[in-house]
């Protein structure tokens, strides 16, 4: 018999507590399956532990960037688990959900070593928001900065609270937009107000300005920033084969999310939601409303998505085009098979611990971080 994960014996009035408290690491219970495979297809090793890790970006030469919500970036050695600290980096405004967020490379990164980070900042008195900057990453010897740090973006306006910040960042494959996840911060109404940019997903330009052809560019302002709106909190971004964008978002108390993102569309949150709020009070259901984009898959209870891929999966064959999920709530990896503008849950794996991020080489390789004070670094291996 399959192992039944324990998010199935929580009542949706317990998961906050659980997952989106106001010092919780993550948000967010399935539509699909709820056990976890008898047996995990892979084995992991153990490559270093890291104080509250919240991102990873692969570099060259087997190693990686790992940011610490408190406001670390770290490089470590993939094969031999030594880290080095990275200075240079900017003050963070740690609590809650906030602090250092994602890094990524630059789709340039050979040629001038750029990589951009995220993270929140303090705005006038108890107000925060998240931010997009780059950088050049410097190695010389046993020691690394990053130098000329510039912020490129903000979130507008900055609000109260430590909670949504979202700030995932996705370079499109042929590397000439951004696209950046910003979340509803906990404030419902600004993701249907398209002058604001909260509870969106944004598409950029390298330097941070709104790139050409974006669906409200006739707004202006922040509008112009805007390809799609009415998200939560969107922690895990990922184009597939075909160059088609997917979102995974936390929902309330159940409606987690998976979306085909398209350009223009309005994804229903706070109007719609297959899950209910907090206090028990009910949503309408996404079938409400055909006016508004449907996720292609939705759980309820929860998994509490901490970022996903879409692999390509040279060492995982069989899994090859299937969304692969960093579950929170799930406490392991969630896999999801996705056939034109539909996806089902295949499987999930039990690894007995929240796990934040994945990530997968060029050499087919998977890593995978966990959410804790010390959150180990894995790789996954096929049995």
């Amino acid at each position: 018999m399959k192992r039944q994960t324990l998010s199935l014996l929580l009542s949706p009035l317990l998961v906050p507590l659980a997952s989106c408290g106001a010092t919780a690491a993550g948000d967010s219970s399935i539509q699909g399956s709820a056990d976890f495979a008898e047996t995990n297809p892979f084995t992991t090793r153990e490559v270093a532990k890291f104080d509250e890790p919240w991102a990873i970006a692969l570099l060259p030469g087997n190693a990686a960037l790992v940011t610490e919500k408190k406001g670390k970036l770290k490089i470590v050695d993939l094969a031999k688990g030594t880290m080095i600290d990275v200075s240079g980096t900017p003050k963070v405004d740690y609590g809650g959900q906030g602090g250092f967020g994602d890094v990524a490379l630059s789709p340039t990164f050979a040629k001038d070593s750029m990589i951009y980070l995220t993270w929140a900042e303090a705005g006038e008195g108890d107000t925060r928001g998240a931010v997009l900057g780059r950088a050049k990453l410097v190695r010389d010897g046993a020691a690394a900065r990053i130098d000329g740090l510039e912020v490129i973006w903000r979130q507008s306006p900055k609000v109260t609270g430590r909670g949504h910040y979202s700030h995932r960042i996705k370079f499109s494959p042929d590397g000439k937009s951004l696209f950046l996840t910003s979340g509803d911060r906990q404030k419902f109404t600004p993701a249907q107000d398209l002058t604001v940019n909260l509870g969106k997903m944004l598409r950029l330009l390298p330097d941070g300005k709104p790139a050409a052809g974006n669906p409200f560019a006739d707004k202006g302002g922040v509008s112009a920033e805007i390809w799609s709106y009415g998200h939560r909190n969107l922690l895990g971004v990922a184009f597939d084969g075909e160059g088609r964008l997917w979102d995974i978002e936390h929902g309330p108390a159940g409606g987690d999310e998976l979306n085909l993102v398209k350009p223009g569309s309005n994804y229903g949150w706070p109007l719609v939601s297959n899950g209910d709020h907090y206090d028990g009070k009910p949503i309408p259901r996404h079938a409400t409303r055909p006016d508004l984009a449907a996720p292609a898959l939705s759980w309820n209870p929860v998994i509490a998505p901490g970022a996903m891929i879409i692999c390509k999966c040279e060492k995982f064959p069989g899994w090859r085009g299937n969304a692969l999920i960093a579950a929170l709530g799930a406490q392991g990896l969630v896999r999801v098979t996705i056939t034109g503008d539909t996806a089902r849950e295949a499987e999930r794996y039990n690894m007995d611990s929240r796990m934040r991020g994945i990530a997968e080489g060029a050499d087919g390789k998977l890593w995978m971080i966990e959410d804790a004070p010390s959150g180990r670094l894995l790789e996954v291996v096929p049995r």
